[in-house]
């Protein structure tokens, strides 16, 4: 017979729920994904290790054997996307080999779920510092490359074929809200592209990025922007593209986010060990939640996400001063504003862009979002609370609530 169970700890020597701060957040300039890209011939694991070594660089503050946690995102996870890459690039970055870390996968999610997850752990008291971010070198690994789908999911009738296309479940949604015509979507791609001209101009996009070594047959190079922005998109332009994943469809590649390649790094803290280490506090973490939907229409997925978080947090979408929607197609962001009753033109949402201007290397997507709306809560400082949100490809969505640390209770939202 088993020996009982050992009586539960007193509460009273839990450790109390801690509050999480997001300190700061770092990317590469997002490249094209392909043999022209300026990644053709950069390795994934050394764009994370650039993005590790860039926050330690920026906070000497912090001690690197303080750091607790690594976890880093990939989608697809072989190659030199491979082997635990949360483990092996804090090694290559330099970090102290006590140091842990791991690899995650959410799909485009992949960056918030490390934020997540480790968010968690912080707030638990697993670990006081950690480091989330995510990588996709899309020309290195195609979406869905050495996958294996289940012959049932089709089969089986589990989920439509198109599920398994991510331009198809885009149609899907066009044709769910039959009001998301093709004349909005083009029309929202046009403004993205406007808005990040119109920070990149002021100076707005440069600060958060890290400057990476390239090679090509050309010899060496320093990337130093985004290469997928096409400034001067006007709707005339975007009207007359093909649409390649359905004849006479309305998803072209001028109104969802391209095939790119890039990293992405943040660090994360208890808000006690942040003020210990003298680390800036960019925002604070009121919340997430993450949703699934039917992955043919995958991307309403940060409906539901957004409903969930906002009802656990005891707050609604009125308290929100800021968006950031990921990208990945116009008509899933217009399925987001519509539901809530935003305008497509909000000034609120994706104030600089998205990833239809500046790229979306999928699991590194999240903490883009995230370093971008903690620059805009230090600029804006009658905003209260912001979000990150995101749709997740085979049917889900995921959203983030931050507090802004600067938050003035006398100004008006």
């Amino acid at each position: 017979m088993a020996a009982p169970a050992s009586a539960p700890a007193d509460s009273r020597s839990r450790p109390a729920v801690r509050d999480v701060v997001f300190v700061d957040g770092v990317r590469t300039p997002f490249g094209k994904a392909g043999s022209k890209g300026q990644y053709a011939q950069t390795r994934a694991d050394d764009m994370v290790v650039k993005v590790i070594r860039e926050l330690l660089r920026r906070h000497p503050e912090l001690p690197a054997e303080r750091i607790d946690e690594v976890a880093i995102a990939a989608t697809t996870q072989i190659g030199d996307q491979g082997l635990t890459i949360g483990r092996s690039a804090a090694l290559l970055a330099g970090l102290p080999k006590s140091v842990p870390g791991f690899a995650i996968d959410r799909m485009c999610a992949g960056a918030m779920t490390a934020v997540t997850t480790v968010s968690s752990g912080i707030a638990f008291g697993a670990y006081d510092v950690a480091i989330a971010g995510g990588v996709e070198h899309m020309g290195n690994h195609p979406m869905g490359e050495g996958v294996d789908p289940n012959p049932r999911f089709v089969s089986d009738k589990i989920v439509d074929p198109s599920a398994l296309i991510m331009g198809s479940t885009a149609e899907n949604l066009h044709d769910r809200y039959p009001t998301l015509t093709k004349q909005r979507t083009d029309a929202y791609a046009a403004l993205s592209q406007q808005r990040y001209d119109e920070a990149l101009q002021a100076g707005k996009i440069t600060p958060d990025l890290v400057p990476v070594s390239t090679r090509s047959e050309q010899g060496w190079g320093l990337a130093t922007t985004d290469e997928p922005p096409r400034p001067g998109t006007t709707v005339e332009a975007l009207s007359g593209l093909k649409t390649p994943f359905r004849p006479h469809g309305r998803v072209t590649p001028g109104n969802a986010a391209g095939l790119n390649d890039g990293a992405t790094g943040c660090l994360l803290a208890d808000a006690d060990t942040a003020a210990e280490l003298g680390l800036p506090v960019g925002m604070r973490l009121v919340g997430y939640s993450f949703a699934g939907v039917e992955p043919e229409v995958m991307g309403v997925g940060p409906v539901p996400a957004t409903e969930k978080a906002l009802q656990r947090a005891g707050l609604t979408i009125d308290d929100i001063g800021l968006f950031e929607i990921n990208e990945a197609f116009a008509v899933q962001v217009l399925a987001f504003l519509e539901h809530f009753g935003i305008a497509d033109d909000d000034p609120r949402v994706n104030p600089w862009g998205g990833a239809i201007a500046c790229g979306h290397p999928l699991a590194s997507s999240g903490v883009r979002l995230m370093t971008q709306l903690s620059r805009h809560f230090a600029e804006r400082p009658e905003v209260r609370y912001g979000i990150t949100t995101m749709c997740i490809g085979f049917g889900m969505g995921g959203t983030v609530i931050w507090e802004n640390p600067n938050y003035n209770a006398g100004g008006a939202q």
